[in-house]
């Protein structure tokens, strides 16, 4: 059946217009989405299908394509988990009558476990900030709330002084799919961030601003590749040759929970996962870390360990 390319982009577009008005997606998870859509929309040029038409064997074949054009199997996924958001939509108007990717196979991914700092890294981390220059406090008010609260780098910058609770230790944060959450902030996140408002209140701020916490030199607020790059920069001096973002300090969050005995359900609260399977990723860090402790501790590999020091 010959594709109706007019058709086609009619329905793409009510499904982006679905996702951003009823699923509250954020602009860049909205282009994600828009561009696995590209990627299916030429494969059914090229095969002249309508994605109405698309069967199983049809999704496969569009699979198998992504790999001949060079995407890795982490792309891959993601372009996948698109598509099948595209297709449950797709039921869900009544535009066909059966999903064909419920039984389509996602490519083998091996386990990635994110990289963490330690407690003492994120310390050596903050006393390399230069509290001399003007960002200074904060650079290391923006490091503790990240480390203390877990925050995705798009809630940091989008955090407001209205959703501070200082006195009563907590903040509010809107994170993905405009969902709030209440999150504990730290006495010690709480110090730095009023050493930072001394140094904020002195500022001229653009009108429109005055709410956000963290400004720039010119009193906007930081964008999320501001953030990069000074977390990379003091990284280098502080000497951490970890390759690490403002998402490591989110990922060292959750898994100091863990090692400190919070549930696992817990962890999800605060990071504001909606599948606890994307929190469970940290229950794989804590399984290395165990390792590493048993290597460390039990008495066999501290003797196989003094044996070969000895030899050597």
């Amino acid at each position: 059946m010959e594709t109706n390319k007019k058709s086609d982009t009619n329905v793409v577009k009510g499904y982006i217009r679905y996702l951003k008005l009823e699923r509250n997606f954020s602009p860049n998870t909205l282009e994600a989405y828009r561009h696995d859509l590209q990627l299916l929309a030429a494969y059914c040029q090229r095969e002249q299908r309508a994605v109405e038409s698309l069967s199983l064997a049809d999704l496969q074949h569009f699979a198998s394509t992504l790999h001949e054009q060079g995407i890795g199997p982490t792309s891959q996924a993601r372009v996948l988990s698109g598509v099948r958001s595209f297709y449950r939509y797709l039921r869900l108007e009544g535009y066909i009558a059966d999903d064909p990717t419920e039984l389509l196979e996602w490519p083998r991914l091996g386990l990635h476990l994110p990289e963490v700092l330690t407690t003492a890294e994120v310390d050596q981390l903050e006393r390399s900030v230069d509290l001399s220059k003007w960002e200074g406090q904060r650079n290391v008010a923006i490091i503790e709330v990240l480390f203390s609260c877990g925050l995705r780098v798009s809630e940091l910058t989008n955090l407001k002084l209205s959703d501070l609770y200082l006195d009563e230790g907590f903040i509010r944060v809107l994170g993905k799919g405009s969902k709030e959450r209440l999150v504990p902030i730290s006495p010690q996140a709480v110090r730095e961030l009023k050493k930072w408002f001394l140094d904020r209140n002195l500022m001229n701020i653009k009108p429109g601003e005055q709410d956000y916490v963290f400004l720039n030199r010119r009193g906007a607020h930081l964008t999320r590749t501001m953030i990069l790059i000074m977390i990379k920069r003091q990284a280098v001096a502080a000497g951490i040759h970890k390759t690490i973002s403002p998402h490591t300090l989110r990922h060292t969050f959750a898994t100091a929970l863990l090692e400190g005995g919070a549930d696992l359900r817990a962890i999800q609260a605060m990071l504001g996962h909606e599948d606890i399977g994307t929190t469970e990723i940290y229950t794989h860090i804590d399984t290395s870390l165990l390792r590493q402790e048993i290597l460390n501790h039990h008495p066999r590999n501290i003797l196989w360990r003094e044996k070969h020091e000895k030899k050597e």
